[in-house]
């Protein structure tokens, strides 16, 4: 393309959690049109402004045309997405001529081997960063940003906080530190990161191309996130419940409910691993784009107490 930046941006997934944050987020930069790839009959409400383009994965023709004319393809889907739609959107997106992807990363560092071992549902991220390497038409940015905090405290039996029976359980002895992002800050960091010159002396796409690169909001323990929800909720330690878990065995007792079908069991399974104390949750050692970014610090007890009304208004499962 003639510019030196990226304008048009495509994204699937804009209607759901993250992708409303990334989707507002591109929209204020001002410097982005963006078109959402949606699936027909779709009932996911867009944020005004966005350019709704429908698509069949039945006939992969409908995404290279959807796609056609686009600088960059962010793709944000649910974690049990199949892994062949996140293929055919590469296809699609080699076919169609767009130079840059964001891969549906958004989670814990997918780059550290052993974490990535222990998590099934992680498996399928490298298979898709070497799948756009390997066609050679696009280049990849792999965003990660940890679990999403909002998100994942509102939910009992991911960080072992729960608010309606007022009870938690501490993973081992609850110390360990994990790297976590809020929604609003996963949007800045797409929106900051795709107004970024393609190329230039300083910062710029290109010296990202086809990395791993680590943004976030806080480095967290579970004891770090309870006394945040002592201070939102006007509460101490003696208020509450308060139980310990080996991880190990969590883990490994998540492994087992997941394979008999229990969803609580693949929750488990899934957030207990980054509790381990072998440093894969917290990815802070090597390194952020914040401040490349222009990220803001953020407060943490304003985030648990978006994640405290989460939970009382939604449901999870």
């Amino acid at each position: 393309m003639a510019s030196n930046h990226i304008t048009n941006v495509a994204i699937v997934g804009a209607g759901g959690n993250s992708g409303r944050f990334m989707t507002e987020a591109l929209l204020r930069t001002g410097k982005h049109t963006v078109t959402a790839l949606a699936r027909a009959g779709s009932q996911s409400k867009l944020p005004e402004g966005v350019i709704e383009k429908t698509i069949d994965y039945s006939k992969p023709e409908t995404v290279v045309e959807a796609l056609e004319g686009q600088h960059a393809l962010v793709i944000t889907l649910g974690g049990r997405a199949p892994n062949e739609i996140n293929l055919q959107l590469i296809n699609a997106a080699g076919e169609a001529g767009v130079p840059w992807i964001l891969p549906n990363e958004w989670g814990p560092d997918t780059a550290n081997e052993d974490l990535v071992k222990d998590v099934v549902v992680f498996q399928p991220k490298g298979e898709i960063r070497k799948a756009i390497t390997d066609l050679g038409k696009s280049s990849y940015i792999a965003v990660n940003t940890g679990f999403w905090y909002e998100w994942s405290l509102a939910i009992a039996p991911a960080f072992g906080v729960d608010f309606a029976n007022r009870s938690a359980t501490l993973f081992d002895e609850g110390n360990v530190k994990i790297s976590t992002s809020t929604w609003p800050q996963v949007g800045r960091a797409v929106a900051n990161l795709l107004s970024l010159p393609i190329t230039a002396e300083g910062s710029c796409l290109e010296k990202l191309k086809d990395q791993a690169v680590y943004v976030d909001s806080f480095t967290v323990s579970q004891r770090d996130m309870l006394d945040s929800v002592y201070r939102v909720t006007g509460t101490t330690e003696a208020d509450w419940n308060i139980t310990k878990e080996s991880a190990k065995e969590r883990y490994e007792g998540g492994v087992e409910a997941m394979q008999k079908g229990d969803l609580v069991g693949f929750v488990k399974m899934l957030y207990t691993r980054v509790f381990y104390d072998d440093g894969s949750g917290d990815f802070s050692g090597k390194g952020t784009l914040n401040s490349m970014l222009g990220m803001p610090e953020e407060d943490l007890d304003e985030a648990t107490k978006r994640a405290i009304e989460r939970s009382e208004s939604t449901s999870w499962a």
